[in-house]
């Protein structure tokens, strides 16, 4: 994931702003980590560099 997308990503839930957890980037793009919101208090996790921007409840 582009660091730069943190600045249109929100919440899928509540549109809430989502805090960035960065554990493994390379260069300008995060390879794993995860993105938070604070408002609903939901994780959505970083993997592979591809946001996993599903709500809790639509996920396996």
């Amino acid at each position: 994931m582009k660091k730069e997308l943190m600045d249109i990503l929100v919440c899928p839930v509540c549109k809430g702003e989502l805090e960035l957890k960065v554990e493994e980037e390379n260069g300008q793009e995060i390879v794993t980590g995860s993105l938070y919101c604070r408002k609903c208090e939901a994780l959505y996790p970083i993997r592979e560099t591809i946001p996993g921007l599903l709500p809790p409840d639509k996920r396996p």
